[in-house]
């Protein structure tokens, strides 16, 4: 059954790439890209977790596409910082035990991620957040919030990125991002992001929470 219900998903998904997609559509993507990218930083980490919901992009698919990008320029974004995306919990100083409190610290970090509108490469840093806080979650014997990060970033999508991403034409605009370059060099970087990125990375974990 849920094998079934995974294809189902997938086929739905993978449809609206060929027309105008809806909220609650766009919404479903940015859950299963934060899934796959959840996933792939657990992997890198040495991170095993049962995983029932996880339900990757069909291979060779556009949202697959979109993934691979996403992760690719998750990847510079965590080279560049590599300690802003690491030990979250322990730099926002709360407990892993809450969901209340992991949702409201992940909002909160999102909220101030997007202060002063809305990029890509912004997007792509709430998904490293989402991921770096996933994997402390299932560090500290937690995996069951990885599912709440998921359904938490979806209603930020819902509430904050939908329109700024039905412009742009859904998800699959992020490939702008991406440029080729000489294949001895790396062939993937974040355009226009890294310059604008050095006050706010500095400020993204400042943001004021109450001690739990």
């Amino acid at each position: 059954k849920m094998l079934r219900r995974s294809s189902v998903f997938a086929a739905e998904v993978m449809e609206v790439f060929d027309r105008s997609p809806t909220d609650k559509e766009l919404v479903s993507q940015a859950k299963a890209l934060c899934r796959d990218y959840i996933n792939s930083r657990l992997i890198r980490a040495g991170v095993s977790w049962s995983k029932p919901e996880y339900n990757a992009p069909v291979p060779g698919g556009k949202l697959a596409e979109v993934s691979t990008i996403l992760l690719r320029l998750g990847d510079e974004l965590e080279y560049i910082r590599p300690n802003v995306y690491r030990n979250i919990a322990r730099q926002l100083n709360i407990s892993l035990h809450s969901e209340t409190v992991v949702t409201d610290a992940f909002l909160a970090v999102a909220a101030q991620i997007f202060t002063a509108g809305i990029t890509w490469g912004k997007v792509v840093s709430l998904y490293a957040v989402a991921a770096g806080l996933a994997v402390d979650c299932v560090r500290h014997a937690q995996p069951a919030m990885v599912h709440t990060i998921v359904d938490c970033l979806g209603e930020f999508v819902r509430k904050t990125l939908v329109t700024w991403l039905k412009r742009r034409g859904g998800w699959a605009d992020i490939t702008k991002c991406v440029v080729n370059t000489d294949p001895s060099l790396r062939s993937h970087w974040l355009v226009a992001v890294v310059c604008s990125f050095g006050h706010f990375l500095k400020a993204i974990f400042f943001v004021l929470l109450p001690e739990r």
